[in-house]
């Protein structure tokens, strides 16, 4: 079931409805049951994969907690954590290995019947996964105790907001959510309701538009040269922060419906002075986890600066790993762990290790931001060979400079009046992070007066209704992660 979809607009007006209706003592049964339900909407195999890896987890931990010994304790966390890395690593690596034998046997290298097999990755798995296995790690290091309430840690694992694409939870803030009596609070449903409308704006009115354009053009690479590259690829940096940011915006608007406070999961990203900054504003509960769960362990920075340097490679090919085994994603996650090597080694430090200040210059963040659009290529290209070829033209024919801004132009194919709403849309969404920055704006807005925030409310939902593609509901860019 897709946010973006009318079968969830409905779902989620029942369930909010009778959310409310039903006794405390029982809601978490209730939340339970919906979030299966929304879940295995999409297949109902997941709900089995989702369940049985519940259970694994919530029964190792009481066992980790209770193990007399140390080695124990690891034998437990481990016997968690390596068939649930396994079964990802399946699901990550079986269909391109599919896919390669195949390319191999059409090319008559093999003389084998194709394979004609799709194993697809279930929705969400990543991110449950991960949530289950920080989990257990937080239980093994005696951060939190084992949940020996097994109906809310079924919740804690599938609460259907976040299930899909997170924000990845932790355990010692959720579970005493589901716990707490949360009675209906207007203010909560109303800012909410507001997060949710600017989280489908992002995704209908900008992402899914611009979406269109950068698919026919990145997935016909070979067809294109120069200027045009640059420009879709700018716009799929923001294609996919509007994706995956409204996505993260329309589950904690979701969860705040019901008195749950996800943790934010993007904070103005493009306006970082550096890549360090970026990650700490970009895919905050993933890069956290990675932080916490992978780079901590190998030893962080309190080690030898090449230690450090290895650690930080380590720790992003890891997450250029888990969006995916193809070779583009496992360099645009070394990539970014050169860049924040060349970044440590740059900015100094005291003899204790600790950042000097330094002043942060306005020329940082084009520069910033062009390093990421760059890295974008990568992330986005279907094959590494389509890689080698847009960096390679995009600056062919720069010498002739009207020929090349018209052939970027005119390739894009986009009507004056679709350009016009393009940049509109994409000046809000900076205005909006920028004014984010100085505070909470949804809560600004709701404190203006009523003549001054509903025109605005008003406003924003015929922007929607009008501008945003008919038709399908589209899939969240993450939901293939």
């Amino acid at each position: 079931m897709l946010f973006n979809s009318m079968s969830f607009g409905i779902f989620i007006v029942i369930v909010f409805i009778l959310y409310y209706l039903v006794p405390h003592k029982y809601r978490w049964c209730f939340l339970l049951a919906a979030s299966y339900i929304f879940y295995m909407n999409l297949h109902i195999g997941y709900g089995l994969l989702l369940f049985a890896s519940t259970a694994l987890t919530y029964v190792l931990a009481i066992l980790l907690e209770q193990a007399p010994t140390t080695a124990q304790k690891k034998r437990y966390l481990l016997g968690g954590i390596v068939p649930l890395v396994l079964i990802l690593l399946f699901y990550k690596t079986a269909s391109p290995v599919i896919d390669r034998l195949n390319t191999l046997i059409t090319a008559g290298r093999l003389t084998i019947h194709p394979i004609t097999i799709r194993i697809l990755l279930p929705a969400g798995i990543s991110f449950y996964f991960f949530q289950s296995m920080g989990y257990l790690i937080d239980v093994y290091r005696g951060k939190i105790s084992a949940e020996r309430h097994f109906g809310y840690y079924a919740l804690f694992v599938s609460f259907f907001p976040q299930l899909l694409a997170g924000p990845i939870g932790r355990a010692d803030s959720l579970l005493p959510q589901y716990k707490k009596e949360r009675p209906f609070v207007y203010e909560n449903v109303t800012y909410g309701l507001k997060l949710m409308v600017w989280g489908y704006f992002k995704k209908l009115v900008i992402a899914d538009v611009f979406a269109g354009v950068i698919n026919k053009v990145y997935d016909n690479a070979a067809s294109y040269v120069g200027l045009v590259f640059i420009v879709v690829t700018v716009m799929f940096a923001v294609e996919i922060y509007c994706d995956f940011s409204g996505y993260s915006d329309i589950a904690i608007g979701c969860a705040k419906l019901f008195g749950i406070d996800l943790m934010t999961n993007f904070k103005s990203p493009y306006f970082a002075f550096s890549i360090k900054e970026f990650w700490s504003r970009w895919h905050i509960s993933l890069s956290t986890w990675f932080r916490d769960y992978v780079y901590i362990p190998l030893g962080g920075n309190r080690v030898p600066k090449w230690r450090h340097s290895l650690n930080l490679l380590i720790t992003f090919l890891v997450s250029g790993f888990w969006h995916g085994s193809s070779l583009t994603y496992i360099l645009w996650g070394g990539i970014h762990g050169l860049l924040q090597i060349i970044e440590a080694w740059i900015y100094p430090k005291t003899r204790k290790g600790v950042v000097i200040s330094r002043r942060k210059h306005w020329w940082q963040l084009p520069i910033t931001f062009a390093l990421l659009c760059f890295t974008w290529i990568f992330f986005r290209a279907n094959s590494i060979q389509d890689v080698f070829w847009i960096i390679s033209r995009l600056f062919w024919d720069i010498g002739r400079p009207l020929q090349y801004l018209k052939t970027g132009i005119v390739s894009l194919g986009i009507s004056p009046a679709a350009f016009i709403g393009m940049l509109l849309s994409v000046t809000l969404l900076a205005a909006y992070d920028l004014a984010s920055l100085k505070g909470d704006v949804i809560r600004s807005l709701s404190g203006q007066k009523f003549f001054v925030r509903w025109p605005v409310y008003v406003l924003f939902l015929v922007v929607i209704a009008l501008f945003a593609p008919k038709g399908v509901a589209t899939e969240f860019i993450y939901f293939q992660f």
